[in-house]
This record gives C-alpha cells, structure tokens and sequence, in this order.
C-alpha cells in the first residue's frame, strides 16, 4: 500500500490502552478507507467495516445506548468477531447516517477498549445541519489530505532521495545532479498530484494519460456530489464555479470576476459549499500584527487554493509535457501551481487533530501594494512566506513585511538552492527549493 503521512500518529493513538472513538476527516477520495486499512495491518487487528453509504439500513444497529449490544448485532450481521483491542469497528460513509455520530460516546465511556475508526465525506455538510448534540470531549478528529510530496518520493521507491531531504542541514551542499532530479519529480509530482488512486495509477503503470483517466474520474465524483450539497438551488451554478475558479487560484477573489450576472452573495455561497466539501480551501487575509492569524482575518478578502495540484492541473487543462518543456514554472499559469503546491503542503503540516486553516497577507495602497504568498505561525512568531516558482523575481514584499510587522525570519520557495542570509538588522532569510517544503519546519528550528 502507499505510505501515509500521519500513519504514526494514528497508530500511537491505536496503542493507547483506552481510547476515544476517531473521526478521519477530509475530501472523498483522499484515501481516509485506505488510511484505515494500514492501520489495521500495522497493528495486525482484524477491521469490520460498516458502510452508511451503501447501506443506510445499518444505521438502526446503532440506536442502542450499550456499545456492547451495537458491536453483537454488528458481528451477527456481518458474521465477524468485534473484540476490543482486537478488532477494529469501522464505520465508513458516515455522513450518511449522522445520527450514528451520538452513539460515539457511549463506546468511550462504557467500551474505549475497542478501536472505533469513522470516516466520512462531505462530513461538514451533515455535522452542519445537526440536530442532537454531539459528543464533545468523547471523539477525536483527524484531518487527512491528498498525499505530500515526501510520501510521493516513497511511493516511487525513492527512499535514498527522502533520506537525503530528511537528514540535509543548512550549509550542507546539494549537487546540482540531485538538485535537477528533485526538481524533475517536482514537476512529476505537479501534474500527478497527491490523490492516492492517481499516484498508485502512476506508479503501477508509469502512464500520464492513466493517471488523467483518474484524476478526470475524481473531478467528475465530485460534480456528481453538487446535488447533495443544496437541496434548493439545481447544482448548474455549482459547476460554473468549480470550472471558473481554478483559473482564478493564488488570486483575490472577485466575484465579478466569476459571474458577473450572478449576485455576489450566492457566489459567496456556492464558494463555501465548495470549501465546506474540501474542494479547495478559502484562504484569507490576516492583518498578521499578532497571535492567533485567524483573530485578525477580513473576511471578505480572500484567495482560493485547490484540494490538489494534479487535480488543479487537469482542470487547466495542464499536461507533463506542458512542465517538461519548460525550464521555469513560473512560466505555467503565472507560477500558479507552485503556489498551490506550497498552500496544500502548508495546510495539512499542523498537528492532526488541529483543523487545516491558511492565512496570506496583503496591502491594498495606491502607493505601495504588497502581498505575501502566506503567512503561518511557528513557535509564537508570525514567519511570512513567498513562493517564487522560477529563479528570478522581487522580494519587495516579504522584505517590506518584515520591515512593518518587525518578523525576524521570512521564507522564500523557489527553484534556487537552499541559503540563508542575515542583514544588518538582524533580519533572516531562509530560501528553501519547492520540493524541500516537507523539511520546513525542522529547518525553521535549525534557523
């Protein structure tokens, strides 16, 4: 099976001698059923799995209040064996029975022997239109996204290249034979992106146009789910929108810009009902002049970024011989994708259990514009961060926040080599290639 990022985590959770019930959360085909299937194998625990989804009926076997009578009509029902610290009980698709959210609380308190695994797409739609109380403080959640590019080199047998980022220092050099080869899977990694039935497509048969019969099948799933996302409104105006806006990424959002024929208020709707779905992630302004971001967004300025890059590169229309032809990727879309593959690795880099939120920052002064790429905290300090996807390019911006907010550190991404730079003021910056970003708080702390 692909590796996973965060499998320790879950894992360290399984090994627990009394545990809460998890909820894997994140877009359909992010791989949260295969999440679940490696943990099983690691801990050698035998999985029962209930689907909601395909069997809604099942639901009525969770209406009892003893988990204990739940896990023997499951085992009747399924002529499976439910032991706790043996087995785990997976309830798969739950969003289609929400009801079976409350049921959660009575295998912490009166069965935390028993692994309790929940998964569940578009599970934001359902938690929203709730209508009993959930069990706050008896379930945990853990927020699972499309594969990074670390586990993409794994996934290509790239181990010795994984070992080379994993264990490189500030200082230590990079020859330029294995700085072209990072580079070259970047672009790869671009195009393929970090769904996991597309990179198991890629690394089964080494075929792009495979791997965009994929990635087009995830793009029309997610069309397939617009009719479940409002029951009011037809989903016409949903698919208008989720083809516009991939031209629009790394962008601030003008809804003139989408439909102009369209009132901005339902745009700002159908936006949300997207992000709610994990499609893409609103990423908004903060005034950034403190801890927490989210304390400081504006609400009505924000840009968007996609779930994925592959996904994003199909909706443009983006090919591998696009990228291989050219030797800068700020080129392709305006160095688009490689803003979005920084945002997508940002957003997900944060413990497990705390939701993905992004934030950029921007300055809208007819004498002096500015804008940084994101902004994230590390270590109760506000790290500014640019993405440059060629060789070239200004830092007026980043070195005019660092200036205004007094940041000490700032970050660049681009295609250069690693370095680090002090000016006289004390002021540092780290420049990191693209395809280091999974390094970049470790070398955060090294800084």
């Amino acid at each position: 099976m692909l590796p996973r990022h965060g499998l320790a985590d879950l894992i360290a959770w399984a090994r627990e001698p009394k545990r809460k019930p998890m909820i894997i959360r994140g877009a359909r085909q992010v791989g949260k059923s295969t999440f679940v299937e490696l943990l099983a194998e690691a801990m050698g625990l035998n999985c029962v799995t209930v689907n909601l989804e395909r069997r809604p009926e099942l639901a009525e076997l969770f209406k009892s209040n003893d988990p204990v009578q739940i896990i023997q009509l499951i085992s009747l029902q399924f002529q499976q064996s439910i032991t706790p610290n043996k087995s785990i009980l997976f309830i798969d698709e739950i969003q289609a029975a929400p009801e079976v959210l409350a049921s959660l609380r009575y295998f912490y308190e009166d069965l935390p022997e028993l692994h309790v695994l929940c998964a569940g797409s578009l599970l934001e739609f359902a938690l929203e239109a709730l209508t009993f109380s959930m069990p706050v403080g008896r379930i945990e959640y853990f927020y699972l996204g499309p594969m990074t590019f670390d586990e993409f080199l794994l996934a290509l047998g790239e181990q010795g290249l994984l070992d080379f980022l994993m264990h490189y220092h500030m200082n230590d050099e990079i020859p330029i034979a294995i700085h072209q080869k990072l580079l070259s899977l970047l672009k790869t990694f671009l195009i393929i992106g970090g769904m996991p039935e597309a990179v198991q497509a890629y690394v089964s048969n080494q075929d792009f146009l495979m791997v965009e019969r994929v990635k087009r099948s995830i793009l029309d799933t997610y069309q397939d789910d617009f009719s479940k996302y409002s029951a009011v409104q037809p989903p016409y105006l949903l698919r208008s929108i989720f083809e516009t806006i991939p031209g629009l990424i790394g962008q601030k959002i003008k809804y003139s810009q989408i439909n102009p024929n369209v009132k901005s208020g339902i745009i700002a709707n159908k936006i949300r009902l997207l992000a709610m779905a994990k499609i893409m992630t609103m990423v908004y302004h903060s005034s950034a002049n403190g801890l927490p971001l989210g304390a400081q967004v504006n609400q009505k300025i924000f840009k968007l970024i996609f779930l994925d890059s592959g996904l994003l590169s199909t909706q443009l229309g983006l090919s591998f011989l696009d990228l291989y032809k050219v030797e800068e990727l700020n080129l392709v879309h305006s160095g688009m994708l490689a803003e979005q593959f920084i945002g997508q690795h940002l957003l997900y880099m944060k413990p497990y259990y705390e939701p993905p939120h992004l934030y950029y920052w921007r300055r809208e002064m007819k004498s002096s514009q500015a804008e940084i790429d994101y902004v994230i905290s590390y270590r109760q300090k506000i790290i500014p961060i640019e993405v440059k996807a060629g060789k070239t390019g200004t830092l007026k911006s980043l070195h005019l926040f660092m200036a205004e907010k007094n940041a000490l550190l700032g970050v660049r991404f681009s295609s250069q080599l690693p370095s680090l730079v002090s000016d006289s003021q004390g002021k540092t910056l780290l420049s990191l290639p693209l395809y280091m970003v999974g390094q970049l708080t470790r070398l955060l702390s090294e800084s």
